[in-house]
Formats: C-alpha cells, structure tokens, sequence
C-alpha cells in the first residue's frame, strides 16, 4: 500500500500539542519538559505540553504542579479513571486543543529536536509523520536486547499483513495532524497497543503518512512500563481488529477526499 501524497493545500498549522502519559515519572519529567518547552521556543513553535498523571504512586502530581508555574505551556491532568498508557494517551488526545498532535514518552527516551522536525513535516501537508529508529539516519543506544529481537519480529509480522513498508510501527513517538485522531476514533487500545493501533487505522484510513528518523535510548531514571508479556495477545487482537477493517469493512472508515 502506498500513501497518499501530501496537500500543498492544507491549512497551515497554528499549535502543536505534546501529549506525554507519565505513571510514576518524577525524577525524569523535570528535564524533559523542560527540554522540550525550550527547544519548541528557540524554533518558535507554537505549543502546549499536556502531561496525562497516569495513576502515578510517587510524587509526579506535585512535580508536574511546581514545573507548571515556571513553564506557561505546560498543562497537567489526571486520569482518574481506569489507567494504562493507551488510556492515558487517549485522555490526553481528547483534552488537548491544537491541530497537530506528537505523542512521546515522560523518559527522555525521545530526542526533542526531532518534534521540530515532525511539526515540520506536518506544516508541508502530510497527514501523518511516523518516526522510524531503523532506517538510515535513526538509531537506538542501549535498547535491552529481547526488547529489541521482539521488536523487529512484531515489526517483521505487521509489515507482512498490512504490506507496508513502515518498519518501526509500535514505536508511540509519532505526530499527526489533528484531523487524524479524529478520523482514527474510537481508539480502543487500552494498553501499549494503542502505539499500533493508532498508526494502522491512519494508514488503512487512507491518511498520507512519510517517514523520518529518529533516535531513541534508553531511560536515565525510573522503570520502564512496557512488559514484554504485553508485547503478545494485546498486540495481536489489535492487528487482527485493524486487519479486518482493511479487507473488510469495504472503505466505511476511510478518508473521505
């Protein structure tokens, strides 16, 4: 499947929202938005930084809160209800106000330089712009190595079933245009998953979508969230419900021109 090509047309993008889901991420939000509310201001981005407190058991809340008296653009908000990252994702993709969205992790784990490059990408009229660790130009520093080889194996089985030759799919550091997420609901993943279900559904929807490279390393403090238990059935089923809408559902869901 190719994509799309993208709209000269499109409107010209005026905020870009951050949504960052954090479950017990004190010690690394700090550096992290402070980071990234530097970088979107030395490139003049418009922005806002919507930090989803995830249920969070250490002193994440009362952190986000100090941070948000010095950093005007940030917003934090709790999720009060059933917790999981794609919940929190979620949460946060429906509260946030711009017309372009980037979803990144709490950890530093992604590089905020390259939201200059996705928010400028989006601003030439794609859809979508997905974020790839394993082409050239991308790459990963210390990535635990059964991750990894689970990684490329889940990677490998989404390609083959969709036909498509984005290689980094469950990677969650990705930017769309508004209209997308949209166009994407209901988003029903509740976990991890919604990393693979959100950039599917754009891609079987008919969204144009290109690809950049990235860099990712592993996280300085805390524990990461992902399991590699998860990494099996939840992923599966939502391949599976994307699949069917791709050969099934006779073009019901797709973007109408």
């Amino acid at each position: 499947m190719d994509s799309p090509t993208p709209n000269p047309n499109a409107p010209p993008l005026k905020l870009l929202s951050i949504v960052i889901p954090a479950r017990d991420e004190a010690d690394a939000l700090p550096a992290t938005v402070e980071h990234l509310h530097l970088e979107m201001n030395l490139n003049k981005i418009p922005h806002e930084i919507l930090v989803v407190d995830d249920g969070s058991k250490d002193a994440t809340w009362e952190v986000l809160q100090t941070l948000a008296k010095k950093i005007p653009a940030l917003y934090p908000v709790q999720n009060l209800g059933q917790h999981g990252f794609g919940r929190a994702v979620t949460f946060g993709l429906r509260r946030c106000t711009g017309d372009a969205v980037v979803i990144m992790m709490a950890d530093e784990s992604d590089d905020v330089r390259e939201v200059v490059t996705y928010w400028k990408t989006l601003n030439e009229g794609w859809d979508c712009v997905f974020g790839s660790r394993f082409i050239k130009g991308g790459g990963v520093i210390d990535y635990p190595g059964v991750k990894l080889f689970l990684n490329r194996l889940a990677n490998f089985f989404i390609r083959m079933i969709f036909r498509v030759p984005l290689n980094d799919t469950t990677n969650a550091f990705k930017a769309y245009r508004r209209t997308v997420i949209q166009g994407c609901e209901p988003l029903i993943a509740p976990h991890f998953n919604l990393t693979v279900e959100l950039p599917l559904k754009a891609i079987v929807r008919n969204y144009s979508w290109t690809v950049v490279p990235i860099s990712w390393r592993n996280r300085r403090y805390g524990e990461a969230k992902l399991k590699i238990k998860e990494m099996g059935s939840r992923y599966l089923f939502i391949c599976a419900y994307v699949w069917l809408e791709k050969y099934f559902s006779r073009g019901d869901y797709k973007k109408k021109p």
